[in-house]
């Protein structure tokens, strides 16, 4: 039966499903160069600044968005027009469309609380029963804008470049896809919300699909053209592969599906294998019902964090202040000060909900709310993974590539089925 709010709710989730790619993509940009300059022992970037400040790094972002948006915008001269402005459109549609089956957190319905008349709101973006086939179907269409992009830029790298992502991406969708039926079987459902409540039920998928998991992951670097298998765009061979030719925010728009692909694929790992927006130890009933008292105890946890983070900041100011002798000196006061006020805020907050109940409604709004800040976390440790290893392993050879995905992904995802179909056929699970 339809609500008069579920077009609002729709235009909602559409909203927040932009709103963290958008949001999440230049988060992800500065994590990684901030990984990369951990992990190779340097400051990694810090020049952007205003009025003096640089805040980590984090005012490059503002400054790469300037820079791609005022860009001069190049069409290099033997192009094929169409396909090569269609290329960029396809695959960011590709991984706006992609994610929005990933199950942000569990259904929200205020029946559980006995309020009547409201819609039941679903976690899914789009929300469909076989979510993993749309995942299938439409991933599988990236491989047109790539293969535009390096046809019609009438280049030589770009061609090169665009059949080998081409290549490997046809090579390692089918040990992809075979690495999920183990999971499927266990699971007994290709809904993705259902896969995430059976795990919430019984084990998190990675310790009944281990193997089918690790198969994943890997096809799932591959599939996002990420270090080791980044031989599409291997600058030192192909100068930027399928997207040589590109400038401007079309360029830009290639870096944020290639992110967007990444955020996707890390959704997909934990949603199959990690127990998605699933909170440890806690249903969505005991969510619900013990709401308040879960957010007095979050509240306090924050204030006192908050005062551990200020000490940290202040330490180090005492410590290094005088070391750059400019504004970047007082970068620990404004980030205490900014620390400290969210900490009396959660302190506020406490007082306030110590004395005063919250409403009945409030419960599914926490549990929902509570959940997608479970997923982010675990979202993010994922890209992170992602990070490392881009910055830990070198590139592969292209026949090492082929290989790894044709004589022994694909022969282990079959193996995998095979003692999956064994082991429930034996013990009757």
């Amino acid at each position: 039966m339809h609500h008069w709010l579920d077009p609002v709710i729709v235009v909602a989730r559409s909203a927040l499903l932009v709103g963290i790619i958008l949001g999440l993509v230049p988060f992800l940009v500065w994590l990684e160069r901030k990984g990369s300059a951990y992990i190779q022992d340097r400051p990694g970037p810090e020049r952007a600044s205003i009025f003096g400040l640089r805040l980590a790094g984090l005012l490059h972002l503002v400054a790469d968005a300037v820079k791609m948006l005022n860009k001069e915008d190049i069409i290099p001269s033997g192009v094929n027009r169409f396909y090569y402005l269609a290329a960029p459109i396809i695959v960011v549609a590709v991984a706006f469309t992609t994610v929005a089956i990933l199950p942000l957190f569990d259904t929200i319905d205020f029946n559980r609380v006995g309020v009547k008349g409201w819609p039941v709101i679903a976690g899914q973006s789009l929300d469909i029963d076989p979510g993993i086939l749309w995942f299938f179907a439409i991933a599988s269409l990236t491989v047109y804008g790539i293969i535009f992009a390096g046809w019609a830029s009438n280049s030589k790298y770009s061609l090169l470049g665009a059949m080998r992502a081409s290549a490997a991406v046809l090579s390692y969708e089918i040990p992809l896809g075979l690495s999920v039926i183990g999971a499927l079987m266990v699971y007994g459902t290709v809904s993705l919300p259902e896969i995430v409540r059976w795990q919430g039920e019984h084990v998190w998928g990675i310790l009944v699909q281990p193997l089918g998991a690790l198969i994943f992951v890997v096809c799932a670097f591959a599939e996002t053209n990420r270090v080791p298998f980044d031989l599409a765009e291997s600058e030192s061979e192909l100068v930027a592969g399928y997207h040589t030719e590109y400038s401007a925010m079309k360029f830009g728009m290639f870096f944020l599906a290639e992110y967007g692909a990444m955020i996707v694929s890390s959704g997909l790992v934990i949603t199959l294998f990690f127990g998605g927006w699933q909170v440890p130890f806690l249903s969505t009933q005991a969510l619900v019902t013990h709401a308040q008292v879960i957010t007095q105890w979050s509240l306090g946890v924050a204030f006192a964090g908050s005062l551990v983070a200020v000490s940290v900041l202040l330490v180090n100011f005492t410590q290094r202040f005088g070391i750059w002798r400019d504004l970047r000196d007082y970068e620990p006061l404004v980030l205490a000060a900014l620390v400290l006020g969210g900490g009396l805020t959660a302190l506020g907050g406490l007082f306030v909900l110590m004395a005063v109940p919250l409403p009945v409604w409030y419960g599914p709004i926490f549990a929902a709310v509570a959940q997608f800040g479970m997923f982010m976390l675990k979202l993010l440790l994922v890209c992170w993974v992602f990070v490392w290893v881009r910055w830990t392993l070198p590139r592969f050879r292209y026949d090492q590539v082929m290989n790894l995905g044709w004589r022994s992904l694909l022969p282990l995802a079959l193996v995998n089925i095979l003692l999956t179909g064994i082991v429930i056929t034996v013990f009757n699970v």
